[in-house]
């Protein structure tokens, strides 16, 4: 099989086999990523999600093509495009690319920008598909229209557009909302989500937003301190963190301490639980701590378990209340708005904890 020949009927689209990543330095090679192993099959959408400065434009980049690999490979569509030895150039990898600033050319149309990747074929053709792409991201009428004269949102569209009119294998996107206002990001984020369906396309987006990423992602890897931390659906990172990282860079919560009990149940100060799995190397008599999250913690006047309003954020629907226990350890509750209680004020709480998940202190 020649390596510049892309087949385009494999299920697994993108497989990245233990990467190692990294930049020179006058000391030596700076590694900035290790053994970073995926697969995503075709019509997935992944997200790279993480800190700043955790490697995920880095990996982006490597496979575009744009960096190289200390260690490890890279499939695409099940035919290797990059290893330490072998780099398959960008421009034959058949992917397209939606940039944080979005790159468009301002001397050009709307309709010329969408129609730049599409060179090789012919002026019917290219016409026919710019028109294809112009209606599916909704800017018809704009098509004669400069760069300049859009809105932030509308340039993001035709940046997907122009990305996608080439029919690409693979899509890449570094931060696609990053410059525009927060309430546009979330409605352009399921937008683009139901965009990438339509058309099959399989995604990787680098984002620093765990929300764009819940929006637009049916897998996330959560990349910290060098290293996958966990890679898994929205639900899995959320409700079953791989440590304590992604517990806490995953949503909003806190940690209940606890003892383990001789029958493997958990006793807290808010009543006894058992958990899912015990940590590795736990025994009976030791301290734990329980993940809390927001939403597990119910405002219940009837109930006996009390706690004290210490601060509170507004949220519209709701108040996100930072309670402390009367041992002091403090927890997060989201409550229907229309109960305002005053900071210092005791409320009653229980819990509803679905998904039971403990760590070692």
């Amino acid at each position: 099989m020649q390596r510049d020949s892309i087949m385009q009927h494999a299920t697994q689209a993108l497989a990245l086999n233990a990467l190692e990543l990294g930049y020179p330095t006058v000391r030596g090679m700076q590694i900035v990523l290790s053994d970073l192993s995926l697969t995503l099959a075709q019509g997935e959408i992944a997200c790279l999600l993480g800190p700043s400065g955790c490697g995920k434009t880095t990996a982006l980049r490597a496979i575009a093509g744009f960096h190289p690999l200390q260690s490890g490979s890279i499939q695409l569509m099940q035919q290797e495009v990059g290893s330490a030895s072998f780099q398959l150039p960008p421009e034959r990898r058949n992917i397209g690319m939606v940039f944080q600033d979005y790159a468009l050319f301002p001397h050009l149309s709307v309709a010329e920008n969408i129609a730049f990747g599409l060179y090789r074929r012919s002026k019917r053709e290219r016409e026919q598909r710019v028109e294809q792409m112009l209606a599916l991201v909704g800017l018809t009428e704009l098509a004669q229209q400069a760069p300049h004269q859009l809105s932030g949102g509308q340039q993001q569209r035709v940046a997907l557009a122009r990305a996608l009119a080439p029919q690409p294998a693979l899509l890449l996107m570094d931060e696609p909302f990053s410059n525009l206002d927060v309430t546009l990001r979330e409605r352009l984020a399921l937008e683009v989500r139901d965009l990438l369906k339509q058309t099959g396309t399989t995604a990787v987006i680098v984002t620093h937003d765990q929300l764009e990423a819940f929006a637009l992602a049916d897998r996330i890897a959560v990349l910290a301190e060098g290293r996958l931390q966990q890679w898994g659906t929205p639900m899995q990172l959320y409700h079953r963190p791989a440590n304590r990282f992604v517990a806490r860079f995953i949503g909003e919560g806190m940690m209940l301490r606890g003892t383990v009990g001789r029958d493997g149940q958990i006793d807290t100060e808010l009543g006894a639980f058992r958990p899912e799995q015990l940590p590795q190397g736990v025994a009976s008599g030791d301290p734990v701590d329980l993940l809390v999250r927001p939403d597990d913690i119910q405002h219940d006047d009837a109930s006996t378990l009390r706690a004290r309003v210490l601060a509170k954020a507004f949220r519209g629907a709701e108040f996100l209340y930072t309670l402390a226990l009367p041992s002091g350890q403090q927890l997060l509750s989201l409550v229907p708005s229309h109960h305002d209680h005053a900071i210092g004020e005791a409320i009653g709480i229980r819990l509803e904890l679905d998904h039971l998940i403990c760590f070692k202190p």
